[in-house]
C-alpha cells in the first residue's frame, strides 16, 4: 500500500525535500513508474550523487523505472554535467540529487529527449499528479539494470574545449566544497599539461564538513580566496554540490561575478563564431550585453531558470549562455552547463592573451550593483505594479520578461518574485555608486514600506 505523496517536493526545476520525512524510497519508487509512464520512454539512463541517502533512493527510483517496463541505464556516480553527457545521446534520464542542498536534502532532476528539462511547466506537473495518485498501467514485461561506464567519453569531451596549440605554465585552486566536483574534475585536469591544480575541499563528502557548497554566497569562497593569495595561483574557482554552477575569483583573490564572466566567456567563444547569439539573465550588468556587442555577438536578454534558458537558447540557437547564479551554458555540450568546460575556457583565454585575470576582467567592471537584495512580501504582484506605475514616466525601457525591469538614463532595477517564497528579489545598478546606493534605498523602501 503507497503512503502519500508530499507534493510540496516538486519544485519548478526539479524534485527536492527532506529526507526521509519529505521524500523517501516509497515516492522514489512512485516517481521511477511516473516517469516512465509520462514520457512512454523504453530507456533511462540514471546517475546519482554521493549523499548518504542516494544509494537507497537510486535503488527505489531503478526499480519503479523498471517495472513500469523500461531498462535503466546506471552511469554510476556523477556530477549533474556528467549526467548531462550520458543523457544526451538517449532519450531520459534522471539523477539522484539535491545540487548544493545541506545533507538532509535529496532530489532529482529529470531530462527529456536531448537533455531538454523537465519542469513546472514542461511534464514536472504531470508527473507530479501520475505519482500521487500512484494508479500506473501494468507493462508487458518488467525492464533491466546495466550498468554503463562513460567516464572515458566525459574526459574526451570536456577536453575538446581544450586549445591544445597554446603553452602557459598555470596555477589554479579549485573548491569543490566536498561535492561531487571532487569526482569529476581532478579526472579531466590530470589529462591537461602543464596546469597545476590546487585542491580544496575534493574529498567528496556530502555532509558538507567545510562549508556549503554553495559558491555564489561570499563566505563560502573564503578559503578559496585566500588559498588563491597564498600560493601565488592564476586564478580560483568555486563549485556547488553537483559541480553545475561555478564562481571564478582572480589572481588577488577578488570575485568575478557571473554576469562579467558571462562577458569574458562570450569573448573567447566568440571568437570561433562571429556574429553568433549570447543569451544573458536579465539582472546581469550593462557591461555583459555591451561587451557581447562589442565583441562580434548578439547579445540577448532571457529570463531567470535553467530550463526558461535552455528553450531560449534552441529557440534562438545561442552559442552560449550566463546566468548570475553561475550556470554558464553551452550549445557544444548539449545546451547544458558545465564548471569544467568553464574553466578550460579560462585557461584557453589566460594562454592566449599571456594577460592576469584581473588585467581581464577590471575593464569589465563599469557600473555598480547592488546585488540581490531580497524582502518578505505577502501582495508581490501589488508591490510590482505599485513600483512600475511610480516609475513608469522616468523609464525609457520597461519589460515584463520575468518580474518587472525598468531601464533610464544612468540606472536600472529588476524586481522578480520568488517561485516558492513570499519574497521579491531586487538587482539594480548604476553608473555611480553614489547613484546606485540612492535608487536602491529608494526601490527598497517601496517594497518594504
Amino acid at each position: 500500500m503507497f503512503m502519500a505523496v508530499n507534493e510540496g517536493i516538486f519544485k519548478a526545476y526539479d524534485i527536492r525535500g527532506v529526507y526521509p520525512a519529505e521524500l523517501d524510497e516509497d515516492t522514489a519508487y512512485r516517481i521511477g513508474r511516473a516517469f516512465v509512464s509520462f514520457l512512454k520512454c523504453r530507456e533511462v539512463i540514471v546517475g546519482q550523487d554521493m549523499r548518504k541517502s542516494s544509494s537507497s533512493l537510486f535503488k527505489a527510483l531503478a526499480e519503479g523505472i523498471t517495472d513500469q517496463g523500461a531498462d535503466v541505464i546506471d552511469i554510476g556516480y556523477a556530477s549533474t554535467p556528467f549526467f548531462y553527457f550520458g543523457t544526451a545521446k538517449h532519450k531520459a534520464g534522471m539523477m539522484v540529487t539535491a545540487s548544493h542542498n545541506p545533507a538532509k536534502y535529496n532530489g532529482f532532476k529529470m531530462c527529456r529527449d536531448g537533455t531538454v528539462p523537465i519542469g513546472g511547466d514542461s511534464g514536472m506537473q504531470e508527473i507530479k499528479e501520475l505519482a500521487v495518485r500512484g494508479v500506473f498501467a501494468e507493462p508487458e514485461a518488467k525492464g533491466s539494470v546495466t550498468k554503463k561506464d562513460i567516464m572515458g567519453d566525459f574526459i574526451a569531451h570536456n577536453l575538446n574545449f581544450l586549445d591544445k596549440g597554446l603553452n602557459r605554465h598555470l596555477k589554479i585552486v579549485v573548491d569543490t566544497g566536498n561535492g561531487m566536483g571532487g569526482y569529476t574534475f581532478p579526472k579531466v585536469f590530470e589529462k591537461i599539461p602543464d596546469v597545476e591544480v590546487i585542491p580544496l575541499f575534493f574529498d567528496v563528502d556530502m555532509s558538507f564538513p567545510n562549508h556549503e557548497a554553495n559558491p555564489l554566497k561570499e563566505e563560502n569562497i573564503a578559503d578559496l580566496k585566500g588559498m588563491v593569495i597564498k600560493e601565488n595561483a592564476d586564478f580560483g574557482v568555486g563549485i556547488d554540490g553537483d559541480c553545475d554552477r561555478c564562481m571564478f575569483v582572480d589572481e588577488n583573490g577578488e570575485l568575478i561575478t557571473a554576469d562579467i564572466m558571462t562577458a569574458i566567456l562570450a569573448k573567447v567563444l566568440l571568437k570561433g563564431s562571429p556574429g553568433a547569439k549570447i543569451l544573458y539573465d536579465l539582472r546581469s550588468s550593462w557591461a555583459t550585453k555591451e561587451i557581447i556587442g562589442e565583441s562580434g555577438g548578439v547579445p540577448v536578454m532571457c529570463r531567470v531558470g535553467h530550463a526558461f534558458i535552455k528553450k531560449q537558447m534552441r529557440e534562438e540557437d545561442a552559442l552560449f549562455a550566463g546566468e548570475l547564479s553561475g550556470h554558464l551554458y553551452f550549445r557544444d555540450s548539449f545546451v547544458t552547463e558545465s564548471s569544467i568546460i568553464s574553466t578550460v575556457l579560462v585557461i584557453n583565454l589566460l594562454r592566449a592573451e599571456g594577460k592576469r585575470l584581473s588585467e581581464i576582467a577590471g575593464p569589465l567592471k563599469r557600473y555598480f550593483a547592488s546585488g540581490e537584495i531580497n524582502s518578505e512580501v505577502e501582495d508581490k504582484e501589488g508591490k510590482m505594479k505599485e513600483l512600475e506605475d511610480m516609475f513608469r514616466e522616468e523609464a525609457k525601457v520597461t519589460s515584463h520578461l520575468d518580474g518587472i525591469k525598468l531601464e533610464f538614463d544612468d540606472w536600472w532595477f529588476n524586481v522578480r518574485p520568488s517561485n516558492t517564497e513570499p519574497l521579491l528579489r531586487l538587482n539594480l545598478e548604476a553608473k555611480t555608486k553614489k547613484r546606485m546606493e540612492e535608487m536602491r534605498d529608494r526601490v527598497l523602501a517601496v517594497i518594504r514600506s
